[in-house]
């Protein structure tokens, strides 16, 4: 629906009084077509966001997806708050308790927060709803004032008709038994929060530490548990001898689960000296042979064989023999661990009726069904809460619940309120991961300079298949999720293939903050370095060469180069390096400046330019731009996961290390003035920055980089 396109009594909203008073507006879940009618407050329960205006003037806005530093807490009300006309800051937001587990079988992507879809998907949505809701208050507020609806205007929570002023409180009761309106949706011009930088509302309680997350939870009588797992993968438990674990002060109880052992403590020291103490015989497996050395080899050895076709065109090996240069080249990337700073947690109070869930996840929804599955309960049997996440980058995004579901399990075996919590190690030693992947690539190129042909092979494990969105997202066994191949370079070269082998690893993985980008645009963009060098070309001026017929990657290339002033020399020992790419919708160029110290990498300015279509919050775009390149510079220079003998090599920041301050450049993001399709933020940014320091490695020291991390003298 466009933005001026009337919304019908059709599209997604119910309407309810508060029980106190007031008027409460409900979105149904989207793509549904819902009868618009008055109805209790009680009986709109199930749908999963709302917007409640009180008698005492307050506004409430109960979001449907999960904050999780993303800054959706800010931009999902301004978009409400544009067509509302209310106080900004009299504004409050929590998260929304799932509604009916059955909804997210039925639309699977809008019950769960990621792929950086928040904003677009909600825009229509949120605007509709204060559009909505504005209109009713109108009405109600010029029946009391005695003047006609299109007599009256409003602003800071108040309908005004001349020298009079109603505020929307003293309305709202009276606005929720009138019948839904139909409502236009203001244009851009008119607009004035959207477009706009706003603080981010989260942002007071997260620094004054009264922001709960999920590890804060706390209340009488809730123990804290934490769980010896097998040490390699699908392992079990032969024996466990527990008597110096019972003999700690404050643990409580030791039962066996499906994953290990669990220790029950009055805190979470106690339960971690108790774990420590269990003496264990573990049952590997058959996984306690996994080497990810021997893991990479095995990988180029099927990359040299055919796979299954991603894409297509023309005859590759003919146009490589007719080729006047070519260039051979294999890429490795490593398992990534997601590491968010709040390490997981679940807290439940299990009953003989009834569940009380709290933890952050990215798919409420989907893990309240699962919940209510296991227990044998109805999905209203299960309250879900979601506290704040302290960071997911796709942990968070797990498809079986894994930590949910352990704390479920020692919740039902102990019978006890239980506080579940993995420690940094646990995650990183026996979580789940980025793929490792290998690419190979032979690309053939004409007297020109340009590519003529490309043939390139991908090895790796699937991210979606055997999971709930396996039936959107891989077809004919490729997980199109998993791999991006279609660019304005490939596109453009007559004779290409694209081949990828999926492999099966007992190594459990999760998508991973930009997903597919993480791997084939450092292929791409390393690629169209060295086709620049070799064609003698600026690199710059070598991608504005594919870019004629898309005008975003240019707009983005040439407002990056502008700000980095690339056409001006450097000071001696300084280097820069280029990339670009298409993620999430949204169109990102980085160019890097760094130089070298005795082998050692000092990253000095990173200047980012993003085509996102409209920001709604520019300021929150260039937050999520800058935590992108953090996050992606720490994985392109430390980032590595390894197996030994099944084993997980690294456990926390000393062996699988984090960007520190003292290392962190200038970032200087800028956006592109756009009125383009809306892309998403929260991604985008990571992908290219490994690349662009690759790109300006080869400037300092002439090595190509085709390994991930970057390790010099390799």
């Amino acid at each position: 629906m466009s933005q001026n396109e009337p919304t019908t009594r059709r599209d997604f909203l119910k309407i309810g009084t508060l029980a106190s008073g007031g008027l409460l507006i409900a979105f149904a879940a989207p793509g549904k077509s819902t009868s618009l009618r008055s109805v209790p407050g009680s009986s709109i329960t199930s749908l999963n966001t709302f917007l409640k205006i009180g008698t005492d003037n307050s506004i409430h806005i109960i979001l449907s997806k999960v904050e999780m530093g993303q800054g959706i807490w800010t931009t999902l009300p301004m978009l409400i708050a544009e067509e509302l006309d209310c106080d900004w800051r009299r504004i409050q937001v929590e998260h929304s308790p799932p509604g009916k587990a059955a909804d997210f079988l039925e639309n699977p992507v809008y019950r769960s927060t990621g792929g950086s879809e928040t904003t677009t998907q909600e825009f229509d949505r949120y605007r509709r709803a204060g559009a909505t809701a504005r209109m009713m208050l109108v009405q109600a507020a010029a029946q009391k004032l005695g003047v006609h609806p299109e007599d009256c205007r409003t602003e800071n929570s108040y309908v005004i008709a001349g020298p009079k002023r109603i505020r929307y409180g003293e309305v709202a009761t009276e606005a929720s038994l009138l019948p839904v309106p139909s409502v236009q949706l203001r244009a851009p011009k008119d607009w004035k929060l959207i477009g706009k930088s706003q603080k981010r509302l989260d942002t007071p309680e997260k620094i004054n530490g009264k922001a709960v997350y999920g590890i804060d939870l706390h209340f009488p009588g809730l123990l804290t548990a934490v769980v010896a797992h097998s040490p390699v993968f699908g392992g079990t438990v032969k024996s466990v001898d527990a008597t110096k674990a019972k003999a700690i002060r404050g643990v409580r109880q030791i039962v066996r689960i499906p994953t290990g052992v669990a220790v029950l403590a009055d805190t979470f020291w106690a339960a971690k000296q108790g774990r420590d103490a269990l003496k264990i015989d573990w049952n590997l497996g058959e996984n306690a042979t996994l080497d990810t050395s021997a893991q990479l080899e095995d990988y180029r050895q099927i990359a040299k064989t055919e796979g299954l076709i991603i894409q297509k065109k023309g005859d590759v090996g003919a146009a490589l023999a007719k080729a006047e240069k070519t260039i051979d080249a294999t890429f490795s990337f490593p398992y990534l661990a997601h590491a968010p700073m709040e390490p997981l947690n679940c807290t439940v109070k299990l009953t003989k009726d009834n569940c009380e869930v709290w933890t952050g996840t990215q798919s409420p929804l989907l893990h309240q069904a699962e919940v209510a599955t296991f227990l044998g309960f109805k999905p209203e049997q299960i309250k879900f809460y979601t506290p704040y996440l302290g960071g997911s980058f796709g942990r968070r995004g797990s498809f079986s619940g894994d930590w949910i579901m352990e704390a479920m399990h020692i919740a039902k075996v102990s019978g006890k309120a239980v506080k579940l919590v993995w420690s940094r190690e646990d995650d990183i030693k026996g979580g789940y991961y980025r793929p490792m992947y290998v690419h190979t690539v032979q690309i053939g190129i004409g007297a020109n300079g340009l590519p003529v042909a490309l043939q390139q092979r991908i090895v790796g494990q699937s991210l979606f298949t055997n999971t709930p969105l396996a039936d959107m997202l891989v077809q004919k066994g490729i997980d199109y999720s998993s791999v991006t191949t279609a660019s304005p370079y490939s596109n453009s070269i007559p004779d290409h293939s694209f081949e990828l082998h999926t492999t099966s690893v007992a190594v459990p993985v999760l998508p991973w903050r930009s997903v597919g980008s993480t791997h084939t645009v450092f292929v791409t963009e390393t690629l169209l370095d060295e086709l620049a060098t070799l064609a003698q070309t600026d690199p710059v001026a070598y991608r504005r060469k594919f870019f004629t017929n898309h005008p975003r990657h240019l707009a983005a290339l040439n407002l990056a180069a502008e700000k980095a002033n690339w056409d001006k020399p450097l000071p001696k020992g300084r280097f820069r390096g280029v990339a670009v790419c298409e993620a999430m919708g949204s169109y990102v160029a980085q160019i890097v400046e760094l130089s070298i110290d005795e082998q050692a990498i000092r990253v000095h300015r990173v200047v980012c330019a993003i085509d996102c279509g409209l920001a709604v919050n520019p300021d929150g775009v260039r937050a999520q731009m800058e935590s992108g390149i953090i996050f992606g510079l720490t994985a392109a220079l430390y980032g590595e996961i390894t197996l030994k003998k099944g084993q997980v090599q690294q456990s926390n920041f000393h062996d699988y290390p984090m960007l520190r301050m003292a290392e962190t450049p200038a970032i200087d993001v800028h956006l592109v003035p756009s009125t383009e399709k809306m892309g998403g933020a929260g991604e985008p940014g990571v992908a290219p920055i490994a690349p662009a320091i690759a790109n300006a490695l080869f400037a300092a020291t002439g090595q190509r980089i085709r390994q991930l991390p970057i390790r010099l003298g390799q």
